[in-house]
């Protein structure tokens, strides 16, 4: 399967919720992890709602494994959409990959003070907002 078909299948099977489905895929192949950006920044708020409780539940025991998702959520953090960049920056913080903290002080200075309060949240619930 290609990835535009893989893409088109998560999303469609997050939409229909078959998160447990999604998770297992996951665990057995991390490599999908990377398709985590796509669920997020989906314009269905069940898919985006799924993403999010996908990344909760990997991060549970398969945290490191996420780390592949980090640059596609970096990008979502310049999404047009301040629901998907406030999404995109809770999603960083359950990872909690260090490497998304200076994006992630970036958005203190975002247009949107919905997106500007989640990242504070985010940055003080991962102790770096002092770092």
């Amino acid at each position: 399967m290609n990835d535009d078909d893989m893409r088109t299948m998560l999303i469609d099977y997050m939409g229909k919720g078959f998160l447990e489905n999604i998770v297992a895929l996951m665990k057995q192949d991390p490599s999908t992890v990377r398709f985590i950006a796509d669920l997020l920044g989906d314009d269905s708020i069940m898919v985006r709602l799924g993403a999010t409780a996908l990344v909760e539940e990997l991060a549970k025991e398969h945290r490191q494994t996420l780390a592949v998702a980090v640059p596609g959520l970096l990008v979502l953090l310049g999404h047009e959409n301040p629901t998907i960049r406030g999404d995109a920056a809770n999603v960083l913080g359950i990872i909690g990959d260090r490497s998304a903290m200076n994006a992630l002080r970036g958005l203190q200075n975002d247009a949107n003070p919905a997106v500007r309060e989640i990242a504070e949240d985010v940055l003080r619930e991962m102790g770096w907002d002092d770092a």
